[in-house]
């Protein structure tokens, strides 16, 4: 193992690929690769730091599915459900583990979960219900879960400050649309970077597979994963053909070690 572990838990848009009703060639594909849960990602250190970023509405099946008994901590992108709304399951970790789930996320986004889990945060709790610490995020400042040091990257979900993170040379951004100058000098060295390509057609919220291209040319990684996929994106293995060499679709289940 490197110095990091990837596992892309989840790939897909805030619907997920399959889409409930739709026959489309992408949502009846055959093919594994264009079944993409949620998007989600977890990190393992050779340290044996155990992180994820984002806990949607599959989180409990992902843990399952890649046998995550432990967890350090989790990193927030924003408030939207296909983001947070597996926050209830950490409940089984704070058993395990017999402490709080620290939760990093920028401000908003913070208040929004103690709105969306207003029940975890009431003086006389009903036993058993999830317990989260709640960690602020400046984007201006670096922080550390561990031994691992972590770099916030605010990016804008149409009008919305979302956070991407930066772990050493590893980059994972999503739901971005656009990204200020300052913001991208955060991203300059980075060899691995994973970042929203949406679908082919404009959209007010999320990068399209150009601008994620463009995006990518700009930062010039070793190596770039795309993420967060709708169906209007089409085929895995006819988009792969269309990429450049150090450019790939992301897959539910893909594993890199840097």
């Amino acid at each position: 193992m490197g110095n990091l572990r990837i596992v892309f838990l989840g790939t897909g848009t805030s619907q997920g690929v399959p889409l409930i009703g739709c026959h489309c060639e992408v949502c009846s594909s055959k093919d594994i690769k264009d079944k993409r849960l949620r998007s989600s990602c977890l990190i393992e250190s050779k340290d044996d730091t155990i992180l994820t970023i984002d806990a949607g509405p599959d989180f409990r099946q992902q843990m399952l599915t890649n046998k995550v008994d432990r967890l350090d901590a989790i990193l927030v992108t924003h408030s939207h459900r296909d983001h947070i709304s597996g926050l209830d399951d950490v409940r089984s970790y704070n058993y395990l583990q017999s402490e709080p789930m620290p939760i990093y996320a920028n401000i908003k986004a913070l208040e929004e979960i103690k709105s969306a889990f207003s029940y975890a945060f009431t003086e006389s709790r009903y036993p058993g219900l999830p317990t989260f610490n709640l960690c602020p995020v400046d984007k201006d400042k670096k922080f550390k879960i561990k031994e691992l040091e972590i770099i916030p990257i605010e990016v804008m979900h149409y009008k919305l400050k979302i956070l991407g993170y930066r772990i050493n040379n590893f980059a994972y951004i999503t739901d971005a649309k656009t990204i200020e100058k300052q913001e991208k000098e955060k991203l300059k060295g980075v060899e691995f970077l994973v970042v929203n390509a949406l679908r082919r057609e404009e959209h007010f919220s999320h990068f399209t597979l150009q601008e994620a291209l463009d995006f990518i040319k700009e930062i010039n990684p070793k190596q770039a994963y795309l993420t967060h996929i709708s169906h209007f994106l089409g085929l895995h293995k006819e988009v792969g053909k269309e990429l450049p060499p150090n450019v790939s679709l992301a897959y539910d289940g893909l594993t890199i070690e840097i």
